[in-house]
């Protein structure tokens, strides 16, 4: 019986998939994940998903700490009050998996330290992606993944200026495939805004799906407003 290899099992959830939630459905399934843990679940819609498309998960643990962060300058920052709103909507979302679900209600540094190294097939990272936020996730996460285990993530956004400029830059990407290069781990870039890293110590190398490979340094960290002005005074000095 000759084995799929990763390549195989990510181009063919790619094609199969119109959106995130299918992309991940196939992916977690087909890379046999079971033991797996959210990073910043929010309203726990995509727990929900996870949990109730792919029955052979035995253990789901959800990480977030559910109040306001003083240090977090992003719209999701919201008031205490509000916080416990979000988290009792998240928890009724996964309900009927309860059996499976262990609640971690924390920040990624501190949550890590109740996770046991190398226990986990997969985490997908959706929480704080400002620079010093997906530092502190990756780094957390990694040792937690069993070898060849998977880590995923949201919001790997081709511009640092997801939002406003009042707001934090989002920096998942690049920062991410930086990770990756550092720790000598293949990353695969994915359609959705996703990647996916393999914790396989064998070599760095981005498999680019995503179409992130042609992006310049301009194109990246310029905010989209210079770069429309840009584009207006390059057309100016042609004509």
């Amino acid at each position: 019986m000759v084995e799929t290899s990763i390549d195989d099992i990510v181009e063919h959830a790619i094609t199969s998939s119109e959106n995130r939630h299918q992309l991940w459905v196939r992916l977690v399934s087909d890379l046999n994940c079971v033991l797996l843990c959210e990073v910043g679940v929010w309203k726990g819609q995509f727990a929900e998903m996870l949990l109730g498309q792919i029955p052979a998960i035995e253990a789901y643990t959800l990480i977030d700490p559910w109040r306001n962060l003083p240090d977090w300058n992003k719209p999701a920052n919201r008031s205490n009050i509000e916080f416990e709103q979000i988290r009792e909507e998240a928890l009724y979302r996964v309900r009927p998996h309860m059996d499976k679900v262990i609640e971690i209600r924390d920040t990624t540094k501190n949550a890590q330290q109740h996770i046991p190294d190398g226990s986990l097939d997969f985490t997908y990272i959706d929480g704080d992606h400002t620079l010093r936020g997906i530092t502190m996730d990756l780094f957390s996460m990694l040792p937690k993944i069993r070898k060849n285990g998977f880590i995923g993530g949201d919001d790997f956004t081709k511009t640092i200026w997801q939002h406003s400029n009042e707001f934090s830059p989002s920096e998942v990407f690049p920062y991410a495939i930086y990770f990756c290069e550092a720790r000598g781990l293949p990353i695969y870039t994915l359609p959705f805004n996703q990647f996916l890293i393999v914790n396989d110590p064998s070599g760095f190398r981005v498999i680019d799906h995503g179409g992130y490979a042609d992006l310049t340094p301009a194109q990246i960290y310029t905010q989209p407003k210079l770069q429309s002005l840009r584009k207006k005074l390059k057309k100016m000095l042609k004509s």
